[in-house]
């Protein structure tokens, strides 16, 4: 079956890295669209940490969030965070405040709606945690916002919400690709919509750097559009479907059939090699 092929390839992977002296980049699921990506020293989250899951998403384990609000392994020394958009299933500010005054290294960049919900809670305007938070205006449509921060190369681009153009047309959705130490290149979409005509207006973006590690929402696999996107458009050696309801099976087989085949983070704690 596919999804065994998939993950013997990346296991025999992870177990090369690891026997050459250099473990493999690893991708570790929190919940929702929240993930850590870690390769060697540098590590970097996204959607790390909501308030609200609405009943049908995993909520952050608590054990999770309080890890990553103590700096406790494999939490610590976090280079980046990376908020695609202020929804409550994506970001809760409060905590994410509390998360850069408990760990002062991190980098904070999210959409500018994001931003602002974070300077809301900041009562002294000098501050110098402020400096840290990166609001990025874009547009539908605009070119992406390349940024250079240390290891990580970072490149953004706002794509629509789902459910465009009935419902959520102002929000800010950005579809993050960063590149850790110039080696390992990933991609994470917030609730980015399938249709592939966001993506046709910047072809060469697209092309322009090769992504390892896809993160799209799980509706990406259910429409051919969403399929053909990440295959004919983004072309990352793998991609792992997030934003799964609770009652999705974690078993491939007992999915429904265009989910069968897909590689999905269903559980918190789920981790994967990055090819």
């Amino acid at each position: 079956m596919l999804q065994t092929a998939i993950c013997l390839l990346l296991l025999s992977l992870s177990s090369w890295a690891t026997a050459a002296g250099e473990p493999a980049p690893r991708a570790h699921y929190i919940a929702n669209m929240g993930a850590m990506i870690e390769r060697g020293e540098t590590k970097i989250l996204f959607d790390p940490l909501f308030s609200n899951h609405y009943g049908t998403y995993e909520p952050v384990p608590a054990e999770v969030e309080a890890a990553l609000l103590a700096g406790s392994e494999p939490w610590d020394g976090i280079d980046a965070v990376f908020i695609s958009h202020h929804h409550g299933d994506h970001f809760d500010p409060a905590t994410v405040l509390e998360l850069l005054r408990a760990q002062p290294t991190i980098e904070l960049f999210g959409p500018e709606q994001a931003a602002a919900a974070i300077r809301d809670r900041v009562t002294d305007t000098d501050d110098a945690l402020l400096k840290r938070v990166h609001g990025l205006s874009l547009e539908n449509g605009e070119a992406a916002v390349d940024i250079e921060l240390g290891s990580l190369l970072v490149e953004a681009v706002r794509i629509r919400h789902a459910g465009w153009p009935e419902n959520h047309a102002d929000v800010e959705n950005l579809v993050f690709r960063v590149t850790l130490d110039s080696e390992t290149t990933v991609m994470h979409f917030g609730d980015a919509d399938p249709v592939d005509e966001h993506y046709a207006r910047a072809p060469e973006h697209w092309q322009e750097r090769h992504t390892h590690f896809a993160m799209p929402p799980y509706w990406f696999f259910y429409s051919d559009e969403g399929r053909e996107i990440l295959e004919d458009r983004i072309r990352a050696s793998h991609a792992v479907g997030m934003h799964v309801p609770t009652d999705v099976p974690d078993d491939p087989a007992s999915r429904r059939e265009r989910l069968q085949d897909a590689d999905l983070f269903t559980k918190p704690g789920e981790t994967r090699a990055i090819p």
